[in-house]
């Protein structure tokens, strides 16, 4: 699937982690937020965050020609190597305004 600029098609990964993340993620957040930060400085990045209150997930917005970029950044991430994530998955999201 190839990213289509003229209308400004990006790809969401959104992970459901753990009940227990809080407590869990502390060892391994530095290296998960450099591996975003990294992807963000290429432009490859453009937001992302945790989901919920309390926190139940966390959203990505990737600016990548292809989902298989997103699956090799979960397959090195640590919080999936951790075992915080529960579960993933890839929308595409087409914005229009």
């Amino acid at each position: 699937m190839l990213r289509d600029v003229e209308r400004g098609r990006y790809l969401i990964l959104f992970y459901d982690y753990v009940d227990d993340v809080m407590e869990r993620r502390a060892p391994h957040r530095e290296a998960h937020l450099a591996a975003i930060g990294a992807l963000k400085d290429r432009g490859a990045v453009i937001a992302g965050g945790a989901l919920g209150d309390p926190v139940t997930g966390a959203a990505i917005v990737f600016d990548v020609p292809s989902e298989d970029e997103v699956r090799e950044f979960v397959e090195r991430d640590p919080y999936v190597a951790a075992g915080l994530v529960a579960g993933w998955r890839v929308v595409p999201w087409t914005v229009v305004t």
